[in-house]
């Protein structure tokens, strides 16, 4: 058995208990709920509610995100997204509307909690992912964009995307703990970046008057994989920028994948003798 049908066996298993699939849909309706806010009303025991979450995290349709004392659970669409580009294409029309339906519910933001956070298993090692997150010569490649920073926490960081730098108060480093963890804040909007990507001056309005939302990039090693677990905060109720950036995550994130497992060219120096 090859390791992508495995990963859907345990996607296909987790999905395949009624139990589990209501608390994907009560994730869905409020995202990043604790285990006791998802007991509520529930004729499921605690400790059963405590079974499924551990499946569902197993299959990375939940990710598990600690904000101080607080465990909460997140709807994490990415292996929707996985099955979906490898097996839609292998079913009829109709079928397909139907898997596509399923995709669209689990991506659909309908959660009071503004956080984005998704998770994927990239086969890579901590070192490869920590270069292509970090350097510019590959960020330009797979995601457009170059950052200019030294990265220590608390510098300055100023985003290209070709001729337009996006720079401004409070774009700085948050953390960075190399291998481990990435943090720093997302980009101002300027009117050059609005213009770059053709966004209306009724959107610009909007988002330029936004604050700064923050990003961070968890590696954890898993095997001959690396477990990624990005997640988008600080974003206010109504946030034009939060509307806008879950399918650019998922796509982007999907690029990152594909360099990141592909690219020699992130594989370390070998050293040389004199």
């Amino acid at each position: 058995m090859n390791e992508w049908s495995a990963m859907d066996d345990e996607v296909f298993r987790a999905l395949g208990d009624p139990s589990r699939r209501l608390l994907l849909d009560r994730l869905n309706q409020r995202n990043g709920q604790t285990l006791t806010e998802l007991c509520a009303d529930l004729d499921i025991t605690r400790q059963s509610v405590s079974k499924h979450l551990a499946v569902l995290e197993g299959a990375n349709l939940v990710t598990v995100v600690w904000r101080g004392r607080e465990k909460l659970h997140y709807l994490n669409a990415e292996p929707i997204n996985a099955i979906a580009d490898r097996w839609i294409n292998q079913y009829d029309r109709r079928r397909a509307h139907l898997f596509a339906d399923l995709k669209t519910a689990l991506e659909q933001e309908t959660v009071s909690d503004n956080d984005f956070v998704y998770t994927t298993y990239i086969k890579t090692t901590p070192e490869r992912l920590w270069r292509a997150l970090t350097d510019p010569e590959f960020t330009q490649q797979y995601w457009g964009v170059q950052h200019e920073t030294d990265w220590k926490v608390g510098s300055p960081m100023a985003w290209k995307l070709g001729d337009v730098t996006m720079a401004g108060p409070g774009q700085k480093v948050l953390e960075h703990d190399p291998y481990r963890r990435l943090a720093f804040t997302w980009h101002t909007i300027t009117p050059e970046f609005a213009a770059a990507v053709e966004m209306s001056d009724e959107l610009l309005a909007k988002t330029s008057s936004e604050p700064l939302s923050r990003v961070s990039f968890d590696l954890e090693p898993d095997g001959d994989q690396v477990r990624l677990t990005v997640i988008h905060t600080g974003f206010e109720p109504g946030s034009e920028i939060r509307a806008m950036i879950t399918d650019g995550w998922t796509r982007l994130l999907s690029d990152l994948k594909s360099f990141t497992e592909t690219a020699p060219a992130l594989n370390p120096t070998p050293a040389t003798t004199p």
